[in-house]
C-alpha cells in the first residue's frame, strides 16, 4: 500500500543506495528499487529488513528483492531476495528509510495549521475555543473537538467521533465513533535512534496510527506512529488514563487496558486482552487472544491464549499464587 502521509522520493537505483550509506564493497546488478517495507508486506523491487531469529517464519517467505541482514542469519532468505550484509541492521535500515522519506525524521510544529472557523469545518464540525486544523485534514459528521485542540497535518477522522481538550493529533487513521479524551498526544515520532560514532541517528518513523471503530482513548495517554509498519488500536478497545503505546504496537479488538500501563514497540496483543494498571509490556513480543495481565506485573516473553498471569517476570496466576503465599 502506498504511503498515506509521507512522499517516497524513489525509486532509487539498488548501488546508488549503497553508495549513500557506506555499503560500497557489496555490488550488485542494476536494478531500481521502489520502496523500504516491513518484512511481511515488502513486496518485488523493495527492500526490507531482517534482524532477529524471532523473525524466521516471516524472513522464509518474505517477497522483497533486497534484505538487510547479518552473515548469519542471510541463510534464512529465499532465492528471490538478495542480502545486504551488515552488522549494524537497524542502523543501515534507518540510513536507507531517511534517503526514501526525508521528511518523516522530525516532528517540528506543524506550520500549516489555521483556525478552525477559517476552514471547511467551520460549518460540519462543533468545537470548542482555540481548536487549529492543519492541512490534508479529513473530518467526518457529527464530530466535536474540545478547546485548544491541534488536529495537525495528515489526519483523517471518521463520523461521530469525540476529541478532547488539549488534544494534539497527526499522521493518524481515526474512524467511526471514537472517543479521544483531553490531553492526548497521537500520531507523533516514535522512540527510536541508534548510536552512530558520536552521536545518536534517529529512525525515520513512517507509519501511521490506526484506531479502529468504537476504540476510547484515556485522558493523557500517547500513541506513537509506526516505524515501518502502523500502531493499531483494534475495534472497541478501551485504554485508560495516561498509558504509553509506543510505535508499531498492535492491540486487538475488544481489550480493556488499565492506567498507566506501557507498551515498548512492535509487540502485538490479540482480541479480548485485559490488562491491569501499572503493568509494563516488553518490545517484540506476542501477546494472545483472552489473556489476562494482572496489575504491576512485567511481561518479557511471549503469552499464549487463554493464559493469566500476573508478576515480575509475569508468570502463570497459578503459580504467582502459590509462590506468595
Amino acid at each position: 500500500m502506498e504511503n498515506p502521509f509521507f512522499k517516497n522520493t524513489g525509486p532509487h537505483n539498488i548501488n546508488y543506495l549503497m553508495k549513500l550509506i557506506d555499503l560500497n564493497n557489496q555490488n550488485f546488478s542494476d536494478e531500481k528499487i521502489n520502496d523500504i517495507k516491513d518484512i511481511s508486506s515488502a513486496q518485488n523491487n523493495d527492500i526490507t529488513f531482517f534482524h532477529s531469529k524471532k523473525y524466521i517464519h516471516l524472513a522464509k517467505i518474505t517477497k522483497a528483492s533486497y534484505c538487510v541482514t547479518t552473515d548469519s542469519l542471510k541463510s534464512y532468505l529465499p532465492n528471490n531476495c538478495k542480502p545486504i550484509l551488515s552488522e549494524k541492521v537497524l542502523l543501515v535500515t534507518a540510513k536507507i528509510t531517511k534517503i526514501f522519506y526525508p521528511d518523516s525524521v522530525t516532528d517540528d510544529f506543524d506550520s500549516t495549521v489555521e483556525k478552525i472557523d477559517k476552514t471547511e469545518f467551520k460549518d460540519k464540525v462543533k468545537f470548542g475555543k482555540n481548536v487549529l486544523i492543519g492541512k490534508n485534514v479529513k473530518i467526518g459528521i457529527d464530530c466535536l473537538i474540545g478547546h485548544n485542540t491541534i488536529i495537525e497535518k495528515n489526519v483523517v477522522i471518521g463520523n461521530n467521533c469525540s476529541i478532547g481538550s488539549n488534544v494534539i493529533i497527526r499522521n493518524s487513521i481515526i474512524n467511526n465513533n471514537v472517543y479521544v479524551l483531553d490531553g492526548c498526544v497521537i500520531g507523533k515520532k516514535g522512540f527510536g535512534f541508534f548510536p552512530d560514532k558520536a552521536s545518536n541517528f534517529r529512525y525515520p518513523q513512517i507509519g501511521v496510527v490506526i484506531i479502529e471503530d468504537n476504540a476510547e482513548i484515556g485522558c493523557g495517554s500517547t500513541i506513537d506512529r509506526g516505524s515501518l509498519s502502523n500502531t493499531i488500536i483494534g475495534k472497541n478497545t478501551y485504554l485508560d488514563n495516561q498509558i504509553h503505546i509506543a510505535h508499531n504496537v498492535k492491540i486487538g479488538n475488544n481489550c480493556i487496558i488499565a492506567g498507566q500501563v506501557g507498551f515498548a514497540g512492535s509487540s502485538t496483543l490479540g482480541n479480548n486482552v485485559m490488562i491491569g494498571g501499572q503493568a509494563g509490556i516488553s518490545g517484540h513480543l506476542k501477546i494472545g487472544s483472552n489473556v489476562q495481565i494482572g496489575g504491576g506485573s512485567g511481561v518479557i516473553k511471549d503469552i499464549p491464549d487463554n493464559t493469566k498471569v500476573m508478576g515480575y517476570p509475569a508468570k502463570n496466576l497459578k503459580e504467582f499464587i502459590k509462590d506468595n503465599r
